[in-house]
């Protein structure tokens, strides 16, 4: 359209100012510059098209709504996992605790040993008695530590006392010769300053079966935390345990004490694979 356009204009200069031939020719020249130089551009457009514009428009929302759901995805299957591996690791965590119990446990048996013996018998009232030590000329000679003081398996940490005469001390008694092939271990030595407290079990121990003992009476779970003399001592908590102590599996059954230590006997169940502690 834009050539029809330029041969009217000059034609019709041509016809109205009366051209000669050389302003024809020189006319025919311009008019054939401007079609080569239309001609030029029309290549140079065809060599270099305008890309389409809705051609190269993304959604990104569409790229951030996949990216979201990859995330999302992931997300799941790492949640699945840890919900597959929670039970063991919660069990291996109460594993732990229980063990640390047992052996916290065992050094304060040891230590009423210790008190037991240098007192002629007499036994311990608190806790205090025995991490305060003993006294070894103008010092004190520890035999119990701090932090075996306190039970890892009872909120506040106080271990309850066991006294020689109460039920949960006899049950134990009763529960341990019945582990031990119903043979009661024999006492520690000095045996005079110990079998006093187990000739009064002896003579009811035979009394009560295993199935007597299933479940804990109330004055078995009898709580008492200081002033009291005591000859062992257990937990507060009274969950259900992973490791069996002498084929016990009840926390507030495990009654740890210096008597039935009887040697080799295994205070941990041989079954699972943990260390061998109180012989």
């Amino acid at each position: 359209m834009m050539m029809e356009i330029i041969r009217r204009t000059v034609s019709g200069q041509r016809s109205a100012v009366g051209l000669g031939a050389n302003s024809r020719r020189r006319s025919e020249n311009c008019e054939l510059r401007i079609t080569n130089y239309v001609v030029q551009e029309a290549k140079s457009e065809d060599r270099n098209p305008v890309a389409n514009p809705k051609s190269e428009i993304r959604n990104p929302k569409s790229e951030s709504g996949m990216s979201l759901i990859l995330v999302l995805g992931v997300m799941t299957l790492f949640a699945i996992a840890l919900l597959a591996v929670a039970p063991t690791v919660q069990q291996g965590v109460q594993r732990e605790r229980e063990l640390e119990a047992i052996r916290r446990g065992e050094e304060v048996a040891s230590a009423i040993q210790q008190y037991m013996v240098f007192y002629q018998g007499r036994l311990p009232n608190s806790m205090d008695d025995l991490t305060e030590g003993l006294p070894q000329g103008t010092k004190k000679r520890q035999i119990l530590r701090p932090s075996a003081a306190i039970d890892p398996l009872s909120e506040d940490g106080k271990w309850q006392l066991i006294e020689p005469t109460k039920q949960a001390f006899l049950n134990f008694g009763r529960r341990v010769q019945i582990y031990n092939n119903d043979v009661l271990p024999s006492s520690p030595e000095p045996k005079q300053i110990f079998d006093q407290y187990a000739i009064q079990l002896v003579n009811i121990i035979n009394s009560k079966s295993a199935e007597d003992l299933e479940e804990a009476s109330e004055e078995e779970i009898e709580i008492l935390t200081d002033k009291v003399p005591f000859i062992g001592v257990a937990s507060k908590s009274q969950s259900k345990s992973i490791i069996a102590y002498y084929g016990i599996e009840n926390h507030s059954k495990w009654v740890f004490t210096p008597l039935f230590r009887g040697t080799g006997i295994r205070a941990v169940n041989p079954r699972k694979p943990v260390a061998e502690v109180g012989k």
